[in-house]
């Protein structure tokens, strides 16, 4: 098992020198003729439809419904940002028609502290937060003092020690929730030392922490199957509710003819399909 993570650890660097360096993607900022392109399309095209999306799995699955859109005389502009910030400040700024990257947690937080206008018009998938180790096969087996990695920013943060909770390892104060860090554990009993990490770079972490609770698509990235996650969140349960991915855009626009085409492209059985067969549980289509 420590080959199998020390593969996908040094995937992850290759992937993450190459193109990550922001808060949640690949880099702080995506291809900027892409982007140009993206933004005279959505400004001057009907027939155009431009979202913004992170490249695993969401842009993948985009591109699984451009021959239906452009049966419905639509054409599908995919641009690939690999950041959490630019596609939404971007679609706030009209630059892009929509954008498919993030939960719908996120996005409220991002709304409240930005003072942006961005709402769900679609729920699709869920990515189920894993637990994973290069170190140890069972949580049992983590000694006291265990190193563990997880996301810096406030909401996967919280997701994180969540799922760290669900398995016994830490308790929260009551009340905690969506918005918990670390200052609100309230019971360690292994002194866990909680590290705080970018999301993108949690991955890389894995030679280096006894555990690292990964996002679904960062662990896709990195070359990790869910499979070999020692813990994951239930589709069932809270998490699957409040960390649906969701298709965002402007407010106002939510019922216009293009985001109607572009909802329905997506909810459909063949989409559902494709995120069945090709990402192994890590991805999880909702509608």
């Amino acid at each position: 098992m420590k080959k199998v993570f020390k593969k996908a650890a040094a995937v992850a660097v290759c992937a993450i020198t190459a193109c990550m360096l922001g808060l949640a993607g690949c880099s702080g900022s995506s291809d900027s003729s892409s982007q140009a392109s993206g933004s005279d399309a959505a400004a001057t095209d009907d027939t155009t439809i431009v979202v913004g999306a992170s490249p695993t799995p969401h842009a993948e699955i985009l591109n699984q419904i451009k021959e239906e859109l452009a049966n419905e005389g639509y054409n599908l502009e995919v641009v690939e940002y690999n950041d959490y910030v630019l596609p939404n400040t971007a679609l706030e700024e009209g630059e892009i028609d929509a954008n498919y990257f993030q939960h719908i947690t996120y996005l409220n937080d991002f709304n409240e502290e930005n003072d942006t206008h961005l709402v769900d018009a679609a729920d699709v998938h869920f990515e189920p937060f894993g637990l994973y180790s290069s170190k140890v096969d069972a949580l049992d087996q983590l000694q006291d003092g265990a190193v563990v990695a997880v996301p810096n920013d406030t909401t996967n943060e919280a997701r994180a020690l969540l799922l760290l909770e669900q398995e016994g390892l830490i308790k929260l104060k009551e009340g905690a929730g969506l918005t918990a860090t670390v200052i609100d554990i309230e019971e360690n009993p292994k002194n866990l030392q909680i590290q705080e990490v970018e999301a993108a770079q949690v991955p890389r972490t894995l030679d280096e922490v006894d555990l690292a609770a990964i996002n679904g698509n960062y662990a896709l990235n990195a070359g990790l199957n869910v499979a070999d996650a020692i813990a994951t969140e239930s589709d069932q349960g809270e998490a699957a509710q409040a960390y649906v991915n969701v298709i965002a855009v402007k407010d106002g626009n939510q019922d216009s003819a293009k985001t109607q085409a572009l909802v329905k492209a997506l909810e459909t059985d063949a989409v559902k399909q494709f995120i069945a067969e090709n990402y192994n549980g890590a991805v999880v289509a909702v509608f």
